[in-house]
C-alpha cells in the first residue's frame, strides 16, 4: 500500500467518508471531493463513478478525476459489457492488470495509458445496485485486500449520497410532473357542474392516479380516472403517456370502449410491464346519455334524486397493458337524470389494509348523494379517509347534471 500503512490507511478513508462537511454538499460536489480524496489515498490516475440509468441496463459516467473526458463525452456501458458492466452485474469487485479493446468497452480507458484497473459496486443500503466505482493506474501494480475493501468503503458511501439525491429528485419530479397534468382548473359546461380531489399516498408520496375532463366535439364531455400499477417517478412518467394517449384516441373515436382498446393496445406495445386500470365515460351534455367503459377499474357511484343510490352495472373489462384484452371491449349507456351525481374514483379511496372491500364500497355508497359537487368531495373524503391517511394515491371526480340553476357554494 502506497500511502502509509494499513492502519493509518484505514483510518484516513475512514476520516474522508464521515467528514461531517459533505452533508452540506449538493452531489456533484461531494462526488468531485470524494474521488480527487480517492486518487490521492490510493495513488491512481483515474477514479471514475458511472451511475445506473433509470432502466437498469445501462451505466452512464457522472463524475470522474483524472478522465473528464469520460463525463464530457455521456459515456455509456451496458451492464455486463466489458469491465465496469461486469462489475455491475457480478456486484462484487473486479480487478483486471489488462486494458485494451477485450477487457473493457470505453476506449477511453486504454487511450489514457491505464494499465490495471479496480472497480467496485455501488450498492444502496436497501440493496439496490447504483453504479460502479473505478480507479485506475498507469502503472503495473496488484491492488491489495485491504484496498479493495477501503475501495469499497467509498464505494458504499457514494452509492448513498446518489441514492438520497435521486430520491429527492425523483420526489420533486413527480410532484411537478403529477401537478403539470391534473386539471388546474375543471371545465365548466352548461347545466354539468365538478369538482374533484386528488390526495398523494402516505407511504409512496405520488403516483400513477390521475382524472381528466376533456371537451369533445359536438359538445361532449369526456370523463377520465384512471390508476397506473406502481408508483414514483415511473409510475408518474406512464401515467402522462397514458393521459396523452387517450386525450388523442377520444377525438378520433365517439365510443369509450373503442378509446380504452386503442389505449391497451398502445400500451402493450409501447408500455413494456405496464398495466392500469382506467374509466372512461362520455357524457351528451343536452340530453344527459352517458356512454361508460371499464378497463379494469371500479364502477362510479350513481345518486339520483329521490332514488337509492346505487353503484353503475357496467362490464369490466381487463385492464390497460400487458395485452389482457383479448376480445373486443364493452360499454354500457347509463341515463343521468336532472340533478344526479356521479361520482368516479381510485382504489386508494375504498382499499385498505385488514378491511373488507365489499364493505368500504357500500360505505361510499351509502356517502354519495345528489348534492353539489364540491359538498359531495367534501363528504365523501370525510367518511372514507377522516384522519386516517390512505397508503395510496386517491382521485375524486364528481359529476353532477343540473337543469335549474346551480346550487353549488
Amino acid at each position: 500500500m502506497r500511502s502509509g500503512g494499513g492502519a493509518e490507511m484505514r483510518l484516513r478513508v475512514l476520516e474522508a467518508i464521515t467528514d461531517s462537511r459533505l452533508r452540506e454538499f449538493e452531489l456533484p460536489e461531494l462526488f468531485r471531493t470524494l474521488l480527487s480524496q480517492v486518487r490521492e489515498l490510493f495513488s491512481v490516475d483515474t477514479a471514475t463513478v458511472l451511475l445506473l440509468d433509470s432502466s437498469g441496463e445501462q451505466l452512464v459516467a457522472k463524475a470522474t478525476s483524472g478522465l473528464e473526458e469520460e463525463v464530457f463525452q455521456g459515456v455509456r456501458v451496458p451492464v455486463g459489457a466489458g469491465f465496469a458492466g461486469r462489475v455491475a452485474q457480478l456486484r462484487e469487485p473486479v480487478q483486471i492488470e489488462r486494458v485494451d479493446e477485450s477487457t473493457v468497452a470505453n476506449p477511453l480507458l486504454w487511450d489514457r495509458g491505464l494499465r490495471v484497473l479496480l472497480g467496485v459496486p455501488m450498492v444502496a443500503h436497501h440493496g439496490d445496485l447504483a453504479g460502479v466505482l473505478h480507479i485506475g493506474s498507469t502503472e503495473a501494480r496488484k491492488f491489495t485486500d485491504e484496498e479493495v475493501s477501503l475501495l469499497q468503503l467509498f464505494a458504499d458511501r457514494l452509492a448513498m449520497a446518489a441514492h438520497l439525491h435521486r430520491s429527492a429528485s425523483e420526489r420533486t419530479a413527480v410532484t411537478v410532473l403529477q401537478d403539470s397534468l391534473l386539471p388546474g382548473r375543471l371545465p365548466s359546461t352548461e347545466g354539468w357542474e365538478m369538482a374533484a380531489r386528488y390526495v398523494p399516498g402516505a407511504d409512496n408520496h405520488v403516483g400513477g392516479d390521475w382524472y381528466d375532463v376533456l371537451r369533445l366535439p359536438d359538445e361532449r364531455i369526456g370523463l377520465v380516472i384512471g390508476d397506473v400499477v406502481g408508483s414514483g417517478l415511473r409510475a408518474a412518467v406512464v401515467m402522462g403517456r397514458l393521459r396523452s394517449a387517450l386525450r388523442a384516441y377520444a377525438l378520433e373515436f365517439a365510443d369509450p370502449a373503442e378509446v380504452l382498446g386503442k389505449l391497451d393496445r398502445k400500451a402493450s406495445h409501447f408500455e413494456a410491464n405496464t398495466m392500469a386500470t382506467v374509466a372512461y365515460a362520455v357524457i351528451e351534455p343536452g340530453t344527459g346519455a352517458m356512454e361508460l367503459a371499464l378497463a379494469g377499474h371500479l364502477p362510479p357511484v350513481l345518486a339520483v334524486p329521490g332514488e337509492e343510490t346505487r353503484h353503475v352495472e357496467a362490464p369490466v373489462g381487463p385492464p390497460v397493458g400487458y395485452n389482457l384484452a383479448v376480445t373486443g371491449r364493452q360499454g354500457v349507456r347509463v341515463e343521468v337524470p336532472d340533478g344526479a351525481l356521479l361520482a368516479f374514483y381510485t382504489d386508494g379511496l375504498v382499499e385498505r389494509r385488514h378491511l373488507d372491500l365489499d364493505s368500504r364500497m357500500e360505505h361510499l355508497r351509502q356517502v354519495v348523494a345528489a348534492t353539489p359537487p364540491e359538498t359531495a368531495c367534501a363528504r365523501i373524503m370525510a367518511a372514507l379517509v377522516g384522519d386516517q391517511p390512505s397508503s395510496d394515491d386517491i382521485a375524486l371526480l364528481a359529476v353532477r347534471r343540473y337543469l335549474g340553476q346551480s346550487t353549488s357554494p
